[in-house]
């Protein structure tokens, strides 16, 4: 590369030289042939005519040859070479800028050369370190949200369990039925403090790749019929019914089965809160070429258009109220989406006045899939 790079230099050089030393040839004829024809016309004056031949005398016609020569070789030599030195004021140009943090400023070089070459090579540079920088601003940004969310949302179940604790150390309950309501509304606070440390838990370890997936070939459908047999108690409970829909008695995969029971447990458990009003939720399962689709549908409130794009978002909630009670942690979706895509997989949502789908696609395992 370098040697390619050296020799293209020299040859440009080459070239150069080469270019110039002609066109001095060329240029000098054409001027000595019309001085000729305009002698020849009379048409120079005396006095010019005079100077030429005195020089010619003291020196010879071959010293005017070689200085005419010469004049010319140095002009056409600036003259050609005066694109680079505009070019390369602008590759230095752009370097300074860069150098003092402008780092979206972009080199207007476009000429099909090295100069050409080495600018669009800095423009590049320029702005892989504007993405770089936008990139930790954003981190930056999104660490301060963090330590923000997690800070409100620990301090008002804690809030809450501290309340209730002091009412009872200090013996302010009229009998045992509020002292141990009391204790069951601290206990349910602890429990939903609980939850929230375990999905910023599991969250940061899915995010800053401490979680290691322990992939093994499981039975999808197997899979899906277990988790909706456990949920079927709760269902119930809420006046909900669910349904696994299939047309196939096995789709084979390699995954995790922890934690995609993680994630269908976290879709199931939306589909009861946000669904409870449509009396039933849908698990439809297929395959699609080479990937298996599952469908999580429930028929309840829809998921409002403007929350749509930000749904996988961590502490997003559609409920803006941030109350565990009724929004969660707003972590759930997030942490699904980290577990789909480490299963190189693909989770979608589209929500209307009749449905709210949450749609998973992952690889199906080809050997199985052939077989």
């Amino acid at each position: 590369m370098r040697n390619r790079f050296v020799n293209q230099i020299q040859g440009k050089i080459m070239l150069l030289i080469l270019s110039s030393l002609l066109l001095s040839v060329i240029t000098e004829a054409i001027l000595f042939f019309i001085l000729y024809i305009l002698k020849n016309m009379s048409v120079i004056p005396y006095r010019f005519l005079y100077s030429l031949y005195r020089f010619d005398q003291k020196y010879g016609y071959f010293y005017i040859t070689v200085i005419i020569f010469f004049l010319l070789f140095f002009l056409f030599v600036l003259l050609l070479s005066r694109a680079w030195g505009k070019d390369f004021y602008k590759v230095l140009l752009g370097t300074k800028k860069i150098s003092e943090g402008e780092f979206d400023f972009q080199v207007p070089v476009y000429s099909n050369n090295e100069l050409g070459e080495m600018a669009g090579n800095i423009n590049r540079i320029s702005e892989q370190l504007h993405q770089s920088i936008q990139e930790e601003r954003r981190a930056v940004q999104a660490k301060n949200e963090l330590i923000t969310n997690v800070s409100h949302d620990l301090r008002t179940p804690l809030t809450s369990i501290m309340g209730y604790l002091r009412l009872i150390e200090e013996d302010r309950y009229k009998d045992e039925v509020e002292l141990r309501y009391y204790v069951n509304i601290a206990y349910e606070k602890a429990m939903n403090l609980e939850k929230m440390v375990s999905d910023l838990f599991e969250y940061t370890r899915v995010n800053f790749g401490a979680l290691r997936l322990n992939k093994t070939e499981i039975d999808l459908i197997q899979l899906l019929s277990q988790i909706t047999s456990q949920f079927i108690p709760l269902l119930e409970e809420v006046g909900l019914e669910v349904a696994l829909i299939t047309k196939d008695e096995n789709m084979m995969i390699k995954a995790d089965p922890d934690k995609l029971v993680r994630v269908f447990d976290n879709l199931i458990s939306n589909a009861m809160k946000y669904g409870e009003n449509g009396k039933k939720i849908i698990i439809r399962a297929k395959k699609i070429d080479n990937f298996a689709v599952v469908e999580v549908i429930n028929y309840g409130n829809p998921i409002p258009s403007v929350d749509l794009p930000y749904i996988f978002n961590r502490f997003y909630r559609v409920e803006k109220s941030r109350s565990l009670d009724t929004g969660g942690t707003g972590l759930g979706l997030a942490i699904a989406k980290s577990i789909v895509d480490l299963h190189d997989g693909k989770i979608e949502v589209t929500s209307n006045e009749i449905e709210t789908n949450f749609k998973i696609t992952l690889p199906l395992d080809q050997i199985a899939y052939i077989e």
